[in-house]
Parts: C-alpha cells; structure tokens; sequence
C-alpha cells in the first residue's frame, strides 16, 4: 500500500500538468466534431441539429458545381505548394546564416526581428499592405514610381500581381516561425562533423550541402507532410484581408475558404460551410497516410507513424 501511495504521489504532479491541455483538446478538438452531422443535413434552427432532415451528400454540390470551382481548387493548391517551397527554401537560407552569428545580442536582435511578424494579426498586415499598395496615397506609387516619371500601378485592380505579393507577404509573416525550426535543428548537430570536415578542407558551403543540408532531411519531411495535411486549406487572412476582398482579384486571390466564406454570407448555410470543411478534413487525412507511407517505404526512419 504505501508503494503504491508513494507512486501515486510521484505521478500526480504530471497529470495535472497535462490536465489543462487534455481539457483544450477535448472543448475545442473533440467536442465540436459533434458538428460534423450539419453537413449531411438540411439545417433548420428552428428543429436543431439532431431533428433536421437528412440531405445526403447534397450540401457537398455546391463545392463542384460552381462555376468557380477550378479556380479557387487550383488556387488553393497552387499557393500552398509554392509558400512550402519558398518558405523552407528561405527558412533554411536564413537558419544557417543566423548559426553563423557569433555574437549572442546579435543573434537575439535577428531572431527577434525576424519573428515579430509572425506575431502580427493579418488585419494590420493588410493596412500595412494598403499603405504601400493604393492607387492613390501608395508608398510605392507616391514615393517610387511616380517619382522617377513612372505611371502609377492600381495594385488592386490587377490580379497579374498578386501571386509575387501574396508569396511576399506569406514569407514575411512565416519565415521567422519556420526558420527557428530549422536553427533549434541546426544547432543540434554534432560540432564533430563539422570538425572533420574542415580538417578535410571543406569550405563553409561543402559543409552545409553535406552536413548540414542532409541532417535537415528530417525536419523538411516533418514539415512536407503537415504541408500536404493542409493543401486543401488556406490562410484566410492572407487571401481575404490582404487583397481587400477584391472582387478584381478573385481569378488570383480566391481560394476555397474565401470562397465558403464568401458563401456563408451570401446564403447563410451553415451546413453548405460544414461539408467544405467536412471535405477539406477527409482530403487532408487521406493525403497525409498517402505520403506517410510513400516515405516509409523509401526512408523508414523519416515517416512519422
């Protein structure tokens, strides 16, 4: 009896230091999943949830029939491949020039710097946006073309631009995030290699493609296959805040949570905005045990189940 009451006295601290995060999940991960039946129903308020009618697949048609449904598709998967690629190929960039910082205020100062925007809301990133963006009080217009005898650009009435600002923006926000990953990698790998290397005569940037390059594997697996969970999703507030909700701009800026946003609004079907999200959740997990094995397959060590 007192090994066991000397065990349980030893243990409890632990659950209770897990007990808030498992009471998170469970209100704001689990619970809501209750929701999931609205997409396969014909909501009505006024029955509730359990005593509306059965529709089938039916609230899903919207997402297909659409004539805009190509577009915000290939919009959706188009961005998230291309900030995946720009993001860690900038991320690691950025990582190992950071390592190369020897003074520790230094590196701090970058560290910060770097990460703060990744703390800002998207709603002020888009009236930062406007501020060097618009036609007529622009910082780029007023201050840049303008002033060497260059006609302004209606930022928000050309959508050929937004691909290059949108991906701007994205890298901007995340790049901090993302490159602490890869620094907390980098400095985890041992000195000894990097040792060897140089009394071999590597120079710096054998070194990286080499070594470092290679042990990042890893950590860009890890990476690529939360990416491939979310290619069916978007950031709202990049697509919608950014471009101003922009009608102009939807051929490069709607993508499909913009567009069941968009929805929602117009009809106000809850239940048309649950099958999306319905959907996007089953594509995301289907995708994700698709490429977990593939990489089992060819590098068991990297998958992550």
């Amino acid at each position: 009896m007192n090994k066991k009451s000397m065990n349980w006295k030893r243990i409890l601290p632990f659950y209770l230091m897990v007990l808030p995060g498992t009471i998170y999940m469970l209100v704001d991960k689990y619970i809501p999943m209750f929701g999931i039946i609205i997409a396969f129903k014909k909501l009505d308020v006024r029955k509730g949830i359990l005593n509306s009618p059965w529709c089938g697949f039916k609230n899903f048609e919207f997402l297909f029939q659409s004539k805009d449904a190509w577009t915000i598709t290939r919009n959706t998967i188009f961005y998230n491949l291309l900030f995946f690629v720009t993001g860690i190929a900038v991320a690691i960039i950025f990582a190992i020039l950071l390592n190369e910082i020897t003074s520790k205020k230094a590196s701090k100062t970058y560290q910060t710097v770097t990460l703060l925007p990744y703390l800002m809301s998207w709603v002020v990133i888009g009236y930062l946006a406007y501020a060097y963006l618009s036609a007529d009080t622009g910082l780029i217009n007023k201050s840049i073309l303008e002033p060497v005898g260059k006609e302004g650009i209606n930022w928000y009435q050309e959508a050929k631009y937004w691909p290059f600002i949108l991906t701007f923006f994205n890298l901007w926000k995340s790049v901090g995030y993302t490159m602490i990953i890869f620094l907390s990698s980098i400095v985890g790998i041992s000195q000894d290699y990097f040792e060897a290397a140089r009394l071999d005569g590597a120079t710096k940037l054998q070194q990286i493609r080499y070594i470092t390059l290679p042990l990042l594997k890893p950590t860009i697996i890890t990476l690529m296959i939360i990416m491939v969970g979310q290619i069916f999703r978007s950031d709202f507030g990049l697509f919608y805040q950014v471009p101003r909700n922009s009608g102009s701009l939807y051929a490069a800026t709607r993508t499909l949570d913009v567009y069941v946003y968009q929805a929602l609004l117009k009809y106000s079907d809850y239940a048309m905005s649950s099958a999306a999200s319905f959907y996007q959740s089953v594509v995301g997990l289907i995708l994700i045990l698709v490429v977990n094995k593939v990489i089992k397959k060819t590098s068991p060590d990297s998958a992550l189940f």
